[in-house]
This record gives C-alpha cells, sequence and structure tokens, in this order.
C-alpha cells in the first residue's frame, strides 16, 4: 500500500524550509521543527515551528475526519 507523502513549506526571504512527512512520521517532524527553533543559526524561530506545527496537526485532523466520512459512507453504502 502506498502512503501519502505531506508537504509544508515556509519561505523565509532566500531561505526555504520545505518539509516531506507521512503521518507516520509527524511525531518526528513536530520534533524537528522545534530542533530547528532552538538553531541559533537558522532564521527558523519559535513562532515558525509553533505555526507550522498547528498546520501538521489541523492537516491531520482533516485527514482522519476524511477517513472516517469515507468509512461511514462505504458502510451505508454497503
Amino acid at each position: 500500500m502506498a502512503r501519502d507523502i505531506n508537504v509544508i513549506a515556509l519561505i523565509k526571504g532566500e531561505e526555504k524550509y520545505i518539509f516531506l512527512y507521512d503521518d507516520a512520521h509527524r511525531r518526528e517532524l513536530l520534533q524537528l521543527f522545534s530542533k530547528y527553533a532552538s538553531h541559533p543559526e537558522l532564521s527558523f524561530t519559535w513562532y515558525d515551528a509553533a505555526v507550522l506545527s498547528q498546520k501538521v496537526r489541523q492537516e491531520a485532523q482533516r485527514r482522519q475526519l476524511e477517513e472516517r466520512l469515507r468509512v461511514n459512507q462505504s458502510a451505508q453504502e454497503g
């Protein structure tokens, strides 16, 4: 079974932060945001980490809701 790859990006001036992840590695991505925010040589801030973390969590909730609706619809048709 193929896994969906999620993409989230942040562009700050000349710097581009592009993250690819699957649902199984969401927790590691959130930890990476913290690591980047604490790195003094990056422009990635704690605010950036908070905003991207919120977006990742919202996307996960949206996908879970879609899956529940799909399962319910299949059950009603079957």
